[in-house]
């Protein structure tokens, strides 16, 4: 067997093993909730430390700073949840998420009021909550889809 036929053997046998690594359930659980990481984990830590957490939304200007640290919080935690473990109805989760995510962006990481490093660095985290809200949006996609066909039977 040539080198090109053996390259070609390999990645068949790849190519089948991914399509059995994706198509199994456990894939997409460790997918959402690796998406999810950085909302579930902020949720979590901001309910352990509500006093930080009211002195972090204060800080922001997000007033009163008790309603928003709970609604924060029941949004990251709820929101990831569902993203999770909704089925069909993931994207109840996904949609707060990715808002919650976009309004992030003008409040905390506002690079066009900054210069240099600092405005560089924000964009940065800007332009990787726009990413996250990609995910979201595919992780609600492969919820719905994976849900079954009384979903698809409606289009």
């Amino acid at each position: 067997m040539s080198i090109k036929d053996s390259a070609g053997v390999l990645l068949l046998s790849l190519a089948s093993g991914g399509r059995a690594v994706l198509g199994h359930p456990f894939s997409f659980y460790l997918g959402a909730v690796v998406v999810t990481y950085m909302f579930w984990w902020s949720g979590l830590t901001k309910l352990w430390d509500l006093p930080g957490t009211q002195a972090e939304m204060a800080h922001f200007g997000l007033n009163p700073p008790w309603f928003f640290a709970l609604a924060t919080i029941a949004v990251q935690l709820a929101g990831s949840a569902l993203v999770i473990f909704g089925g069909r109805f993931a994207w109840l989760g996904a949609a707060p998420l990715a808002l919650f995510t976009l309004a992030t962006i003008p409040i905390s990481h506002d690079f066009w009021n900054m210069q240099g490093q600092a405005a560089f660095l924000e964009k940065l985290w800007a332009q990787e909550h726009i990413s996250i809200v990609g995910g979201l949006i595919l992780a609600a996609i492969l919820a719905d889809l994976r849900s079954g066909p009384a979903k698809n039977e409606r289009r």
